[in-house]
């Protein structure tokens, strides 16, 4: 019977530290970029609070599914070949807890099915090019 401690250590890689610090660096550029569409660039020092708690949704999908779904387990950090569908696989569970979360009265934003769809694919986008630059450059 596997424990917890096995299940984690089966997941998670030292090695795919740069990697995981880029993809919630790669996270939150993405939502910048939304919020900078939808609100204008003063907004993010205008309402800081409000900025960062746009990513917040996303950040918490994240943090539950990039773990569970191996993006940062030894395999990912050897190659972009799977660090890749790592991340990807990982990112839409995650887009869909993030939405979840935002369809809640806790957070502000509602759920629109284009916002779905775009969250989906320039997500994946971001994270795909990100973890395949990180295995370009080192």
């Amino acid at each position: 019977m596997a424990t917890s401690t096995s299940f984690l250590e089966e997941r998670l890689d030292a090695g795919a530290l740069p990697i995981a610090v880029g993809d919630v660096l790669a996270i939150f550029l993405l939502v910048t970029v939304g919020v900078v569409q939808h609100n204008g660039v003063s907004y993010l020092s205008a309402d800081p609070v409000g900025w960062v708690l746009t990513a917040v949704p996303f950040l918490i999908g994240w943090l539950v599914t990039a773990p569970l779904l191996g993006a940062y387990s030894p395999g990912a950090a050897e190659s972009a070949k799977s660090a890749v569908p790592l991340g990807i696989r990982s990112w839409l569970a995650a887009t869909v807890i993030g939405m979840a979360i935002r369809w809640t009265p806790l957070f502000e934003g509602g759920v629109e099915l284009t916002f779905v769809a775009v969250m989906l694919v320039l997500g994946s986008a971001a994270l795909g090019v990100w973890r395949t630059l990180y295995f370009k450059l080192v």
